[in-house]
């Protein structure tokens, strides 16, 4: 969607502060031996005290108020009863919907001590995620952000999983346009215009399939990923963040 009134941009900012307050809370939570449920149960906590809905399930009937992904996990981790363990990484991704508008954000979060590849893996996603925002202004075209992002991961030595993107979202979680981790000749970036910004990255080579539970993304090569992602609006100078 694109914003057309004041309202329009308070209403967006409201979905994006029960997802930070939630991304924040489960980030606090996150320690080994607490299972994935657990944390599934705080944000459904969290959104009926605000108010709100689970983005994915309302539009995609998905088992879990968010998605929960460990390690290998890329995205679309259902929640459940395993618990966390030392040394893993969780990918803590969020969206809400309230009052009819829709926002989304992800951080990835160490359990515990992690080790040095995963530490890099994480702060590449963060910096990743920086650069794709620095480069989402009102008439680049979107193909800028994914070139940011490619350039800065693979700078790292990482790979991005390039059949995930990031995408319009406002009304709905998934509108147009797709913007891609990678250089691409897309659309052209407008003022008003409401997207998210999401590198998904992996320490091996990014390709990714879907598991047997038809939800679950993993690598291939069952390398860790990490991901970090912020709602914004388009503007003529810096984004507006709807999700920090």
């Amino acid at each position: 969607m694109s914003i057309d009134s004041p309202a329009e941009l308070a209403a967006l900012r409201a979905a994006g502060r029960v997802v930070a307050e939630t991304i924040r809370e489960l980030a606090r939570r996150v320690r080994p031996g607490v299972t994935t449920l657990e944390l599934d149960d705080v944000a459904a906590r969290i959104f009926a005290a605000a108010g709100a809905r689970s983005g994915p399930r309302l539009d995609y009937d998905f088992p879990g108020t968010v998605c929960l992904s460990v390690d290998d996990e890329a995205v679309h981790g259902i929640p459940g009863p395993r618990r966390l363990r030392d040394g893993q990484l969780v990918k803590l991704d969020v969206t809400a919907e309230l009052d009819g508008f829709y926002a989304n954000a992800c951080r990835t979060v160490a359990v515990g001590k992690v080790r040095p590849r995963e530490r890099r893996l994480v702060a590449a996603a963060q910096s990743a995620l920086r650069h794709g925002l620095e480069a989402a202004t009102a008439g680049a075209n979107v193909g800028a952000i994914g070139a940011a992002v490619e350039a800065e991961v693979t700078k790292r030595g990482f790979s991005v999983c390039a059949e995930l993107t990031g995408h319009g979202i406002g009304r709905r979680i998934h509108e147009q346009p797709d913007v891609p981790n990678v250089a691409w000749d897309g659309p052209e970036l407008t003022d008003g215009l409401v997207i998210t910004v999401e590198p998904i990255i992996a320490a091996g080579a990014g390709d990714v399939y879907v598991d047997d539970d038809g939800w679950t993304v993993r690598t291939e090569d069952g390398s860790p990923s990490a991901h970090a992602e912020h709602t914004i609006v388009i503007t003529e100078g810096a984004p507006i963040l709807l999700t920090a």
